[in-house]
């Protein structure tokens, strides 16, 4: 018997809010050009996708969070590896190194970011099956 599927797997693997199966979006989240694309309900049960026009401006507020959280989380990594010995870093000497490397890993983890907010937005509006 398969495992039985979480409410936060479904969010975290971009799956439908209500029956955990379908897919929130149409293509790899590395696909440039259709990064964005969701159909308009879900291919498993037809839960709608598209609740309203502008439904998906508050996933920018999730986005944003996301985007400190991983400032934070780098910033933490760093100052970790300065203790353990693992590499020199000083937040006041290194600013270029923690400003490329940040910099860096949000535009690599950009579309995952992007999919990941609207999946959160969309969950938390979305009841329990």
């Amino acid at each position: 018997m398969p495992p039985k599927k979480t409410r936060l797997g479904a969010l975290l693997d971009n799956r439908c809010p209500k029956c955990y199966e379908g897919r929130l979006f149409n293509s790899h989240a590395y696909d440039l050009k259709r990064v964005s694309e969701m159909p308009a309900k879900c291919p498993a049960c037809g839960e709608d996708f598209a609740r309203e026009p502008g439904f998906y401006f508050g996933a920018a507020y999730v986005s944003y969070a996301l985007t400190v959280a991983l400032w934070i989380a780098l910033f933490v990594a760093l100052t970790c590896f300065d203790w353990w010995g693992w590499m020199a870093f000083s937040f006041f000497d290194d600013v270029p190194f923690f400003l490329t490397t940040g910099i860096g890993l949000l535009v690599v983890l950009m579309p995952v970011l992007m999919r990941l907010s609207r999946s959160i937005w969309l969950h938390m509006f979305t009841r329990n099956r």
